[in-house]
């Protein structure tokens, strides 16, 4: 499952590039793959990531309703924007990824927050995912 855990982090990494650069994430996407082919320098994209990064594009704005409406004193713009993209990504796996188990999901997205955000932030990343988890079936409407 090395090559998920991959495809997991490259997927954050365009998710928080749009977002610092106020871009559209599938743009960024696009960016990526092009470089990918022309430089071979660059990690290649995933067909995983390829799949991550447009299914969150297709439900950004559901899935920011959700991180914004059970994140409890923290609203999207105040949220550091590593953690804003980690929960992104992980609420998109974990509402309409069905193949990957919920316990994977909750634990990579942690790990992504231990490597790339503060000392609270996997706390905080394991919470809020978990409770998306215990409310999913009410949650996966369109």
């Amino acid at each position: 499952m090395a090559a998920r855990n991959t495809a997991r982090k490259r997927a954050f990494q365009i998710l928080f590039e749009g977002d610092q650069r106020g871009a559209d994430v599938l743009t960024v996407l696009a960016d990526w793959v092009r470089h990918s082919r022309s430089d071979t320098r660059q990690p290649p994209v995933s067909e995983y990531t390829m799949e991550l990064v447009e299914g969150y594009a297709g439900r950004a704005q559901r899935i920011d309703e959700l991180i914004a409406q059970y994140s409890v004193d923290w609203t999207l713009d105040r949220m550091p924007v590593v953690d804003r993209n980690i929960l992104r990504l992980g609420a998109y796996e974990l509402l309409w990824v069905d193949e990957t188990p919920d316990a994977v999901v909750l634990d990579e997205m942690v790990q992504l927050a231990k490597e790339f955000s503060t000392d609270e932030s996997p706390a905080f990343i394991n919470g809020l995912l978990g409770r998306l988890k215990d409310l999913k079936p009410s949650l996966r409407r369109e």
